[in-house]
């Protein structure tokens, strides 16, 4: 079954994230606050934002931010105590409480409301069309992952089938191969079998700009709103630390404001600390585009009907059945979101 072996890879993970744990130790001052991000995107400016225009500091907050490299791995820091906060794609807390986890993490902020990954082909295609996947090799995201299931449930209402051996009308090769969310754009690049491929920003700005890959479509103009990214902690951090999420959200809210009131310069040159490499002009590119899709959530608190929508992607993958759907009122707490 696709849960069981999702749930595997994520024991396996709290293995590993768990050694690690024993040996950095544990935060002490609540008012510092370890967030393990799903991966290192402008698709999650209105966090940088925060932490690099002092909103944070502002609130009394230190945050240091570490890159997971999936929603899996964030999810386990989490649970081991390797981070007080993850970000992450929602759905994680779903396979956790399908599992049984008593002291479940649950979701207290919603930061984006659709996917923010961009189709790639491996030349430009101004005329694109859905059509034009036919009989192609997709490289999607991690199994079990929002990247891999939002462009899955995008692609069946295209009217896609999976085929292992792509040939004919609507049939499609969805690869799923590689677990590693950071690799994807490299074995893109360096594996001409694949035809497409999904990438985030600033990636695939990058990617275009060398002439590696080009962007064709927006997975998030396709799916519609749906909770790709939240953040996430422990019930038990967050009776304990109530305060503390509070201004945490506060802070990433001022980030969105800034990004929606500010001109596109000024929060290119902001998100900039946070991406070396990347030129300001590339930075203003990007906000626009995900601007242009309405990436970002204007308030943090998630919506069930939101939560719900979520819950049938997950299940149009395979990855949920109908009668292990779970609560909208267990998975997700508002009580902090409301009160900013």
């Amino acid at each position: 079954m696709k849960r069981k072996k999702i749930l595997a890879l994520t024991l396996a993970a709290f293995m590993l994230f768990a050694a690690c744990f024993t040996l950095t130790g544990c935060s002490k001052d609540a008012n510092k606050i370890r967030l393990s991000e799903v991966t290192h995107s402008i698709f999650y400016a209105p966090l940088y934002i925060a932490q690099n225009n002092g909103y944070f500091t502002d609130e009394g907050l230190t945050v240091a931010i570490d890159n997971a490299g999936g929603s899996d791995k964030a999810m386990t820091a989490v649970i081991s105590g390797g981070a007080e906060i993850g970000l992450m794609g929602p759905e994680t807390v779903v396979y956790t409480m399908v599992e049984g986890k008593k002291d479940h993490p649950v979701v207290f902020g919603q930061l984006t409301k659709r996917d923010g990954s961009f189709l790639m082909g491996r030349a430009a295609e101004p005329d694109f069309s859905w059509d034009n996947l036919s009989g192609k090799t997709i490289l999607m995201g991690r199994p079990g992952g929002m990247p891999d299931m939002t462009l899955r449930y995008v692609l069946n209402q295209k009217g896609y089938t999976h085929s292992a051996t792509p040939a004919g009308d609507k049939q499609i090769n969805m690869d799923t191969s590689i677990n590693d969310f950071n690799a994807l754009a490299g074995v893109f690049a360096a594996n001409a079998k694949f035809d497409y491929g999904t990438m985030f920003e600033p990636t695939a700005t990058e990617f275009q700009n060398e002439g590696k890959a080009f962007i064709v479509a927006s997975v998030g103009q396709e799916s519609g709103d749906v909770p790709f990214t939240a953040f996430v902690a422990k019930k038990s951090w967050l009776q304990k630390n109530g305060e503390q999420a509070k201004k945490f959200l506060k802070a990433v809210k001022r980030g969105y404001d800034f990004i929606m009131n500010s001109d596109t310069k000024a929060v290119a040159e902001s998100l900039k600390k946070s991406f070396d490499g990347i030129s300001v002009e590339s930075c203003e590119f990007v906000v626009v585009s995900y601007k242009n899709i309405d990436a970002w959530s204007a308030a943090p608190e998630m919506k069930e009907d939101a939560f719900n929508r979520m819950q049938d992607v997950i299940e149009n993958a395979g990855n949920l059945k109908k009668a292990d759907r779970v609560d909208f009122a267990k998975a997700v707490d508002n009580t902090y979101a409301k009160a900013i």
